[in-house]
């Protein structure tokens, strides 16, 4: 997150923080090491500290990062631009993909089903977006800790070599998959449940819009893995925001209704499907491994993909009737309103 900091560093904030807090006569001292580099500014009343040490290797810093009392190291600096880029980046990351995926990718005949929401695409998005800005709260901890050099991110790849640089991948996979595959089953304890993973379950048959429509303190749990793991073992660091990037994606590729494989190591959307129907089962985020050990696994049924028998209204009742036996037992009372011709609600 370093890098992403240094970047909008020197073409957003510096700028930004040099308007807001000034260093007195900063442009006549610039104007001066211009004009002359043997003063090269050695007047300036705050010394500017690069944010990295791969700045000038990277992006040198333009004149507005001398032009600042709040330097680049202030940890509340740090803290606020790091909240607005990851706040930005995430909900338009959300936007743009659920919005590709639902164009191109998701089966609009979905929304016939008996158990679709009523509007619910728009309370999708209503509780992803007013979920995101608390989500970011949590985490910008974590990333302030590894801009600050806590963690185990690395930029040479000499430091621990091209095998170790294929094999983070994954690793990254296996240590995630465990972490996120306990933390969703405990969100799944009654005490939890109806507390904090209840809102994500809301929808029985989701889109792509429902991939970060969680109660925020349920999305940051299931994030935690993500989050540790760059403090227990080496990250590159371009690796380190292609995984956050794909992490993402994966979560909105896992709720848009298409299933492109059967491979039975895959926890892809099929079995996350049946985790949205059914509940109490295929609660890993990657592969099926952990699901198989903990005896939650369930196979996704053959009908799912069969796109003739996929959207029957056999296979939507068949569906619902064994959803309905659950929820009852999971929730007690179903208190959805669903938009079927034939659905009402139920008490």
């Amino acid at each position: 997150m370093d890098l992403v900091l240094e970047v909008c560093d020197t073409f957003v904030f510096d700028k930004i923080y040099s308007a807001l807090f000034p260093v007195p006569d900063a442009v006549t001292t610039i104007l001066q090491a211009a004009a002359d580099p043997s003063v090269a500014l050695k007047n300036i009343s705050v010394p500017y500290i690069p944010a990295t040490p791969y700045e000038y290797t990277l992006i040198p810093a333009g004149p507005a990062a001398y032009m600042t009392t709040i330097a680049r190291t202030n940890i509340w600096r740090q803290t606020t631009s790091l909240y607005i880029i990851t706040a930005i980046f995430g909900v338009l990351l959300y936007l743009v993909f659920a919005t590709l995926s639902y164009v191109f990718i998701f089966d609009k005949r979905s929304m016939q089903h008996p158990k679709f929401l009523k509007n619910q695409i728009s309370m999708e998005m209503i509780q992803a977006l007013t979920a995101i800005p608390f989500m970011v709260l949590y985490t910008v901890p974590w990333f302030l800790a590894e801009v600050r050099g806590y963690g185990m991110l690395y930029w040479d790849v000499e430091d621990y070599g091209y095998f170790y640089l294929a094999l983070q991948f994954p690793l990254f996979i296996g240590f995630t998959d465990c972490g996120i595959y306990a933390i969703h089953r405990g969100l799944h304890h009654p005490l939890l449940y109806k507390r904090l993973h209840k809102p994500h379950h809301k929808w029985i048959v989701p889109t792509p819009f429902a991939s970060h429509a969680f109660h925020p303190v349920d999305g940051y749990l299931q994030s935690l893995p993500y989050h540790f793991f760059p403090f227990v073992f080496p990250l590159h660091k371009i690796s380190y925001l292609f995984l956050f990037t794909f992490i993402n994606v994966w979560t909105i590729m896992i709720h848009d209704g298409e299933y492109v494989t059967q491979n039975p190591a895959i926890n892809g959307s099929a079995c996350h499907t049946v985790h949205h129907l059914y509940f109490n089962y295929n609660y890993g985020q990657f592969t099926t491994l952990w699901d198989r050990i903990g005896g939650s696994y369930r196979k996704p049924d053959v009908s799912l993909f069969d796109q003739k028998v996929k959207m029957n209204q056999a296979t939507w009742k068949q569906q619902s009737k064994e959803m309905e036996k659950i929820v009852k037992e999971v929730e007690i009372v179903d208190e959805r309103t669903y938009d079927g011709p034939d659905s009402k609600k139920t008490q």
